[in-house]
């Protein structure tokens, strides 16, 4: 959302696609901050997939990001777009994997991993 938000406050219109996984709809977070924000800025397109539960209607069953969601729903390689993970490990291994079978450059996919920290007692 940082970057979302900075680019707004630079004033850029450089295309910018978020592909957002969530469990459900109402877990989305900064839902309506995203709703309104494509209906101002037309060059930022935001899609959601849903790994739980799917809003009516909903033209995907629900399941993790997979080659054909990659192909759809992000910028093809040819673009040598930068592509950013941000998640747990196992989904930034997961989604950063697809991207460079998709033909993105390893160089072009940049990760930040986040879980727990610290022990667990």
């Amino acid at each position: 959302m940082a970057m979302i938000r900075s680019r707004v406050a630079a004033r850029r219109h450089t295309p910018f696609r978020l592909l957002y996984s969530v469990r459900a709809p109402g877990a989305i977070f900064y839902r309506e901050e995203l709703q309104a924000l494509p209906k101002e800025d037309s060059s930022l397109i935001v899609d959601y997939t849903y790994t739980r539960t799917v809003p009516k209607d909903w033209p995907r069953l629900p399941g993790r990001i997979d080659k054909d969601l990659i192909m759809s729903a992000t910028w093809p390689a040819n673009v040598v777009a930068t592509c950013y993970v941000c998640g747990p490990t196992g989904f930034v291994e997961s989604v950063s994997d697809l991207l460079g079978a998709a033909g993105n450059g390893r160089e072009n996919i940049k990760t930040e991993r986040f879980g727990p920290t610290g022990e667990r007692k």
